[in-house]
């Protein structure tokens, strides 16, 4: 099934049903929401024909009316980041052949220098303020002269969308989908949380990113459910929308999880209805799952994915955190999971070289909902997709029921003297630490050691080296040839990407100049 006649299968059963409801608190309903699309797809289609559309937009409607835009047409949406520079955006929408620019009011500035840039053939602002640019039309001007019964010209093709790696160790490479690929990814994340019309999402995340995209609003919109906009993520606001709609559902990467937890302990909204809360993006602790349940919900879904692979390659129901804390659960619906042993990067791993349990191994995975490339990059395909298996790097252990837990990334993996380090261990022992709020473990080089491990702790607190490195010591969960040598103590919070990944290059500019 295709992603296009999902929805409008929604359309058809529940016209009436609210399908949005925006930050300032306007209405949608799904029929109302499908004829918004319908003009805009039209309108696309008659300035610019079968090329894609960029969106530079906080979550909002616009975005989410070129998402479905996108399907209508199949063409795909370029779900562009609002946190990347000019020059970013501009290789972005240059890699994936945009021609047209579609943007928000809190992104004028950025869109009109993109525009300076490079040339598109329509450009679109969405919002309130007076655009002083000649090739920029109003977004309801747009949607008001455009027909409004769908184009028989339409669809021209099959794709969903085009989305972008985090990039946090490269430029973000541009990975394009079909409708039938994110329709598996949608489907079983509906069936992960038992997602129906009755429920209610909020979407804080960043609609750009593939866990929200496809984890999360195209879920609800295939089940009919709807869908609460925060436009960018603060707690406070967060747990207000939770409180005024009763929202259902919710999708928090670690960090806004902390955050949210933080604010309700004090706050304590009213969060009752809450009854599914899906994570993933970096490790989730035992401690952050602990918190989470006692002042959230107990619903609380470790899930496990990579951009190229859509929304997940695994998820853990709530349950499972019991016996299996910290497990990141099972293959999902439509996947086949292996965990093999690790080979460098520049060679494939050995599907057939599956690891015993206990034992470390890198998750490889393969399922009809994966992506099959990059758009020009070849050199970068080759090292992630291999005789129809996706690499994800990422190194896990499997136990003896079968479940996984992350370890830590293949790139992350720090040798000192001769023995293979994994920062994600380190920093696991030291964030025990009472004083500890945060921590970031790397290797630097080091001429006697080729990589000394290090970390960046993040303490409100009056905590020393010293102090650390007698805990580490005194600790029983770390080996000494694990423990760091050289520490940087801070009080900022570690800078991580959206979906919550911490930058470590920018941790080692700021903290290890020299090195």
């Amino acid at each position: 099934m295709k992603l296009s006649e999902a929805f409008d299968r929604t359309v058809r059963c529940y016209p009436d049903q609210t399908a949005i409801v925006t930050e300032d608190g306007r209405q949608f309903t799904y029929g109302t929401l499908d004829e918004r699309r319908t003009r805009l797809a039209n309108a696309l289609h008659e300035r610019v024909g079968d090329a894609r559309c960029a969106v530079l937009a906080l979550n909002g409607l616009p975005a989410i009316e070129s998402m479905l835009a996108g399907l209508q047409r199949g063409v795909g949406t370029v779900q562009l980041s609002y946190r990347a520079t000019a020059g970013e955006l501009e290789q972005m929408s240059e890699t994936a052949s945009a021609s047209a620019l579609l943007f928000d009011d809190a992104n004028v500035d950025t869109a009109l220098e993109l525009l300076d840039r490079r040339e598109f053939e329509a450009a679109i602002h969405a919002g309130d303020l007076d655009v002083d640019h000649a090739a920029v039309e109003s977004y309801e001007s747009v949607l008001a002269d455009a027909d409004a019964e769908r184009s028989a010209s339409l669809p021209v093709g099959e794709e969903c969308g085009v989305l972008y790696t985090s990039g946090t160790t490269s430029t973000p490479k541009a990975v394009p989908f079909d409708q039938e690929q994110l329709w598996y990814g949608a489907i079983q994340v509906v069936m992960e949380h038992g997602i129906d019309e009755t429920d209610t999402a909020l979407c804080t995340t960043p609609w750009y990113h593939m866990v929200t995209t496809d984890a999360w609003l195209y879920p609800h919109f295939v089940a009919g459910a709807t869908v609460v906009l925060h436009s960018a993520f603060d707690p406070t606001e967060a747990l207000e929308l939770i409180e005024a709609h009763d929202v259902t559902g919710l999708l928090a990467v670690p960090t806004q999880l902390r955050a949210l937890n933080g604010v309700q302990r004090e706050a304590d909204y009213d969060v009752e209805a809450l009854d599914y809360i899906r994570t993933g993006g970096a490790v989730v602790t035992e401690a952050l799952v602990e918190s989470t349940t006692k002042h959230l919900s107990d619903g609380v879904y470790n899930t496990y994915g990579m951009t190229e692979a859509g929304p997940d390659l695994t998820f853990a129901h709530p349950s499972l955190q019991d016996e299996h804390p910290g497990t990141i659960g099972k293959a999902s619906f439509s996947w086949e999971i292996r965990v093999v042993e690790t080979a460098p990067l520049d060679e494939d791993p050995d599907p057939e070289a599956t690891v015993d349990a206990g034992e470390r191994g890198e998750i490889i995975a393969r399922g009809p909902g994966m992506s099959t490339g990059y758009i020009d990059n070849p050199e970068a395909e080759s090292k992630t997709y291999f005789d129809g298996w996706l690499r994800t790097r990422d190194v896990a252990t499997v136990d003896e029921d079968g479940y996984l837990y992350i370890v830590d990334r293949v790139d992350n993996m720090i040798v000192s003297g001769g023995e293979n380090v994994y920062p994600a261990e380190v920093e696991a022992a030291i964030e025990r630490h009472p004083e500890v709020e945060e921590v970031c473990v790397f290797g630097l080089d080091d001429e006697q050691w080729g990589s000394v491990v290090t970390a960046v702790v993040v303490t409100d607190g009056d905590l020393s080296a010293d102090e650390l490195d007698d805990y580490c010591l005194e600790t029983d969960s770390l080996a000494d040839f694990k423990r760091p040598r050289e520490y940087a103590i801070t009080g900022t919070p570690l800078p991580r990407t959206d979906t919550g990944t911490v930058l470590r290059s920018d941790l080692v500019a700021e903290h290890f100049p020299d090195r």
